[in-house]
């Protein structure tokens, strides 16, 4: 089997994650940081979900995820997208379980923040008005 060298990626909010996939011993990195490391906890979580799903297939890569832009909540999501995309793309198989389990593991979520309008203080907030 040739030594495979797969580069996907995923967008959440603001966030753009960039993940590196080569065969290898299972290590997982988050910007340079072990996944086991990785911290707040509940965003580690959400990123060895599909990890966990496709078990047998990620302890035969490892995975180098670069994520920059956007919040802690949405460097997570992006980085869980783009780690499922390279998985998906390593063992087609794991596709459909990806999809079964969460469409946002395979799908990402195209929702952005709305920008601010000329002369207004918010997005959709208008002048207030006066009628005495």
């Amino acid at each position: 089997m040739s030594k495979k060298l797969i580069t996907v990626s995923g967008k959440r909010k603001r966030a753009i994650a960039r993940a590196t996939l080569k065969e290898g011993s299972g290590i997982v990195r988050v910007n340079n940081i072990l996944i086991e490391n990785y911290n707040p906890v509940v965003y580690r979580m959400k990123i060895m979900e599909p990890l966990m799903l496709g078990s047998e297939a990620a302890k035969k890569v490892n995975i180098s995820v670069k994520v920059s832009g956007g919040g802690t909540s949405g460097q997570a999501e992006a980085a869980r997208l783009a780690v499922a995309r390279a998985l998906a793309q390593f063992d087609s198989s794991l596709n459909d379980v990806f999809l079964k389990y969460d469409r946002n593991l395979v799908v990402a979520d195209v929702r952005r923040n709305e920008t601010s309008k000329p002369g207004r203080s918010k997005p959709r907030a208008k002048r207030q008005k006066s009628y005495r």
